[in-house]
């Protein structure tokens, strides 16, 4: 099995086009510490031929572009990328669907609740129902992403719950505390062979580390996990954000309850962080936040990086 990272950042990317915090400075300065990142999401293949995008960020023209294996080959009209999994309605995992609105046929699979938010809004008609067919997939039921024209494409997915929060564009101040969020908000992906042996967990957006979250990952040959912040408060500390980590749906890398401590008794074989906002030291080769989580066994995801299972 074939793991392409196209963007490791997120919501905004790094740098932010707006952000002028020294992270984003040293980025745009093209420090080789610093390497830019595009918005976050993955791309997977059982065979490195035919490939299925995890999210579809806003910058997934310019990921294409980067990967040479989605790049057409064959027919004048062609495309190597054969579905794609949606983990929640977030702008930054939603938009790049308006990329592939060619008339190219592909599966869309997303959990009911995210595929009414994409109906509910007119702009995703773009994507012509004779060439998307929109799946919808229950939590905690496998599927076997498939080709247009109904093949499997050797492997599993399993959506299931973690804790998050509605989308920012959908929250709802009348619907109390979590603004409305419901379960199917936010998914994770566990990726498993066709034998039903995990293969890898795939989690951009997460809230807390839960006993059921904990007892799942347990032992886990690979799991990307969201990497959003160093620390909840990270944006208000550096003056460019009003919003804590929890308040967006993110648990933060460190502290006593963060994500490396969580994942310190998981057995976890190889843990890699994703979903990286541009305020975060870890993006930053050789910052202490950056050793700290090198030497807790964590990696830290780049775009272009490959992985192969």
């Amino acid at each position: 099995m074939h793991v392409t990272v196209l963007g490791s950042a997120a919501g905004g990317g790094y740098p932010q086009w707006n952000c002028n915090h020294p992270n984003s400075r040293r980025a745009r300065e093209r420090d080789p510490d610093a390497p830019m990142r595009t918005q976050s999401s993955i791309a997977v293949s059982a065979d490195g031929v035919q490939w299925v995008l995890f999210n579809a960020s806003p910058d997934l023209r310019q990921q294409i572009n980067d990967t040479p294996a989605l790049h057409p080959t064959g027919a004048l009209r062609a495309s190597p990328i054969q579905a794609v999994v949606l983990t929640n309605a977030d702008v930054d995992h939603v938009t790049g669907l308006l990329t592939l609105r060619e008339s190219q046929p592909f599966r869309l699979y997303a959990t009911p609740r995210v595929l009414g938010v994409l109906g509910a809004n007119s702009i995703f008609n773009v994507l012509n129902p004779q060439y998307v067919t929109r799946e919808p997939v229950p939590l905690g039921e496998a599927f076997e992403p498939r080709r247009p024209d109904g093949t499997g494409l050797g492997f599993a997915v399993v959506p299931f719950a973690v804790p998050g929060k509605v989308a920012l564009w959908l929250e709802d101040a009348f619907k109390g505390d979590n603004f409305g969020t419901v379960p199917e908000d936010t998914a994770a992906l566990e990726v498993r062979d066709l034998a039903g042996h995990t293969k890898f967990f795939y989690i951009p957006g997460c809230a807390e580390m839960t006993p059921e979250l904990a007892a799942r990952l347990q032992g886990a040959p690979l799991v990307f996990f969201d990497g959003t912040l160093w620390v909840d408060d990270e944006m208000i500390r550096e003056g460019v954000g009003v919003k804590t980590g929890r308040r967006m749906g993110h648990l933060s890398v460190s502290g006593a309850e963060g994500t490396i401590a969580a994942f310190e008794a998981l057995g976890v074989t190889r843990k890699i962080f994703i979903h990286i906002n541009t305020t975060n030291p870890i993006l930053i080769a050789n910052t202490p936040e950056r050793r700290a989580a090198e030497a807790a066994g964590w990696e830290v995801a780049y775009d272009g990086m490959r992985v192969t299972l």
